[in-house]
């Protein structure tokens, strides 16, 4: 027999299968997804690999094919599905296929489970445990009286209780179970991270329109008629209840659902709904939790001791064997698209690996990406609209715009705008809670006038111009630049430059501005600890404050029922990100931000705070307008070949030496020209940011209206370079990118 291998090596030459002979004594215990180590060139040196395939079959002269050396005893198996699915993702995002295979791992090695010890009564004789009692308290013995005393009265006691309360010494401990008095019993026992929660009941009725959902997608399922479907509910309209209802529906069948979030912000709030109804048959994974957790976690869900995993992107591999739903709360979020090789997105990989499965996902948003409803708009995706808050009381807040500018005209300098200041002090009178969400997402290096709003924009490319260090002003998508001005050239206003403020010194302009207000942060500084999500939203829950600050962590998912005014200051910051997107995004944030206020019986307020009132974005949010928002946005995407209508590739080119950033990005533009000529093709340019710890990096744009012929290209590109000839070069590929490079 023999085994198909991949090397344990990040590089495009030995991205290959190795063949090698399974020896007898490890055929047994050899599967598929196991990590080896073999004999490896010429001076046959050990190298790590993952078991890709077993077979009886070889295309190789048979007494060169070299032996398995051993099983890696501390590996983790993962599933052959898994392996299909990182295939696929090499295949489709590009870099190797080890690199894929390290993505679907969400464990790499084993973890000692931790144990639970007791301490039992050995001595079935009452009588004559009683007398041994007697003989050791007259004997002073009184460690162990103190153990013999504790263990009549309750027949097992934790070994750590024993040893820290009952103050009784290993050594004794010993000394007894050697004398048939005592035995000690050890079981495993996993590492529970959601095991400290507390069950207080689930007892939520669905709607009319909920069910109306729940019925047609489970309709769907019994008839194993597993789809992709898209839930569109405005913000407070219990899309959470309907993951839950048709995941319990789908657990009384022995099948296991993930639930995808954008950020382990929501965690907290998003375990207590599901732990409510679930109970341990829920648990997470995310990058806060420590190596032994997460791997308890793996081995629950493989052991079907789980209904239900939720966490943020990488627990997509979770290795449920008989997979059910994939949920994707938020999915218009840029957090689920990879920002390492492969440069995978979420979305297009659970449908991947829900097509292997046998199994549906679902996409729930408010703000649903333009590609998903352009998705519902062709066919591809089944849409369910929820058009009205679940909560009887419950209405969608009145927002109100202050435009920046006349606040400057009026001589208010300050970030809170005047009618923001003056429903503050109505919450804080009323005793009811205010959220300010700072706007800052894309913020980073445009320039934009105070008087007017308008961003210096790219001429050729509707994009706002990136500011340099050495005062330059430069558009990332094709190059164009210009010096930076000291006068807006839309009205010629001096009050033109960068936007400087941030969440702490929000903090500090709200405690001098409500000095008897209780002020909470939450922002990248103060949640880098494991607990600190948890800690920050529990206590402003509890009411522990009354204003919460933050970016947009805050906005997403939270349900606090005594918030009642929202604050979305500078909320057009995003609009001037050096981003086709930017648009979407403001308008997805001020929306989900404005989603915040309101969710119980009071009503409601939002203010948004910008120097473009009447830019489209704005005006939709303001109105919660999903459709108009869409219809605009997409026209424009049309018109500059964008993503969804058009699909763009990303080729990023980096190197330790200019020039051979500069050559090997010419040259594969060369090689474009000549082999797909149809391709639309923008570049080679310098990057968003040309040069990072002393590597200079370049790009080439790519579009297509066929995501395939973008594949295709990525593939040649790929065959050029393991030639070799830049051997300091590093290319990597970016399908419809979220984010510049």
């Amino acid at each position: 027999m023999y085994a198909d291998i991949i090397i344990d090596i990040s590089h495009e030459k030995l991205d290959k299968v190795f063949q090698y002979r399974i020896p007898e004594e490890l055929l047994p215990r050899l599967t598929i997804g196991m990590q080896v180590q073999v004999p490896f060139g010429s001076g046959n040196a050990l190298r790590t690999g993952y078991v890709v395939d077993i077979t009886d079959q070889t295309d190789y002269d048979v007494d060169k094919i070299k032996d398995i050396a051993r099983i890696v005893e501390q590996s983790v198996p993962i599933e052959s599905q898994l392996i299909a699915l990182a295939a696929w993702m090499r295949r489709n995002y590009g870099g190797t296929m080890n690199q894929a295979l390290k993505t679907v791992i969400p464990v790499k090695h084993k973890e000692r489970l931790q144990q639970k010890r007791t301490v039992e009564l050995a001595l079935t004789d009452m009588v004559e445990a009683k007398n041994l009692l007697a003989e050791l308290t007259r004997k002073h013995r009184t460690a162990r009286a103190r153990l013999l005393e504790a263990l009549l009265e309750n027949d097992r006691i934790d070994y750590e209780v024993v040893t820290h309360k009952l103050n009784v010494t290993a050594a004794v401990l010993r000394a007894m179970e050697e004398q048939g008095i005592i035995r000690i019993v050890s079981e495993d026992r996993y590492r529970n991270p959601v095991g400290h929660l507390t069950k207080s009941g689930y007892n939520i009725v669905l709607n009319e329109e909920q069910q109306a959902v729940v019925d047609a997608i489970d309709a769907d399922f019994q008839a194993e008629q597993y789809g992709n479907y898209l839930i569109q509910g405005v913000t407070g309209s219990g899309k959470t209840e309907v993951y839950m209802e048709l995941i319990a529906r789908a657990a009384a069948q022995g099948r296991s659902s993930i639930v995808l979030i954008p950020e382990i912000a929501l965690t907290f709030q998003t375990v207590m709904r599901f732990y409510n109804r679930f109970g341990d048959r829920v648990s997470i994974l995310h990058s806060r939790l420590s190596q032994g957790e997460r791997y308890d976690q793996f081995l629950r869900a493989k052991n079907g001791e789980l209904d239900v995993m939720i966490g943020p992107r990488s627990a997509l591999f979770t290795p449920f064997s008989n997979l059910g739903y994939i949920i994707i709360d938020e999915e218009h979020e840029s957090s689920y698209k990879s920002e390492t090789v492969p440069r995978y997105h979420a979305r297009e990989t659970a449908m991947e690996r829900a097509r292997m499965a046998g199994a549906s996902v679902i996409l729930g948003s408010a703000t649903p990406s333009l590609e998903s409803s352009y998705r519902a708009e062709k066919g591809q995706l089944r849409r369910f609209y929820l058009s009205n808050r679940a909560k009887n009381a419950s209405t969608l807040p009145t927002c109100h715009v202050a435009d920046l500018r006349e606040e400057l005209k009026n001589g208010n300098r300050s970030i809170l705008s005047r009618k923001l200041q003056e429903l503050m002090e109505e919450r804080l009178v009323r005793g009811e809670q205010v959220m300010l969400f700072l706007n800052r997402r894309g913020m980073a290096g445009f320039v934009s006038c105070r008087e007017c709003g308008e961003a210096v924009k790219c001429p050729h490319c509707d994009v706002s111009l990136s500011l340099h260090n050495n005062g330059t002003l430069k558009c990332h998508y094709c190059g164009y630049e210009m010096s930076q001005v000291t006068r807006c050239p839309s009205c010629g206003s001096k009050y033109i430059g960068a936007f400087r403020a941030g969440t702490q010194k929000i903090e500090e302009i709200v405690k001098k501005r409500f000095p008897g207000a209780r002020v909470l942060r939450m922002d990248y500084d103060t949640t880098r600890t494991k607990d600190s999500y948890e800690k920050i939203l529990s206590a402003f829950a509890n009411e522990e404050a009354d204003i919460l600050i933050g970016t947009q962590m805050i906005v997403k998912g939270h349900d606090f029922p005594k918030v009642t005014l929202v604050g979305i200051l500078a909320a057009d910051l995003s609009l001037h990100a050096n981003d086709y997107r930017a648009a979407e995004r403001t308008f997805q944030l001020l929306t989900q931000a404005a989603g915040r206020a309101g969710r119980a019986e009071r009503a409601g307020e939002v203010v948004i705070q910008t120097y473009q009132p009447d830019h489209y974005a704005v005006q939709a949010a303001k109105d919660q307008d999903y459709e108009r928002f869409y219809e605009q946005e997409l026209a424009y995407r049309e018109l500059m070949c964008y993503p969804p209508v058009w699909n763009l590739l990303l080729i990023a080119v980096t190197s330790p030496r200019e020039a051979e950033a500069e050559s090997c990005s010419r040259k594969l533009g060369q090689w474009l020209q000549e082999h797909f000529s149809q391709l639309s093709m923008i570049g080679p340019t310098e990057a968003t940011v040309a040069k990072v710890n002393d590597i200079y990096r370049r790009v080439i744009y790519l579009k297509s209206e066929d995501y395939g012929d973008l594949v295709c290209a990525k593939d040649g590109l790929e065959s050029v370079l393991s030639q070799g000839m830049w051997r300091q070069t590093t290319v990597q590929f970016d399908f419809n990118p979220i984010t510049g490079f």
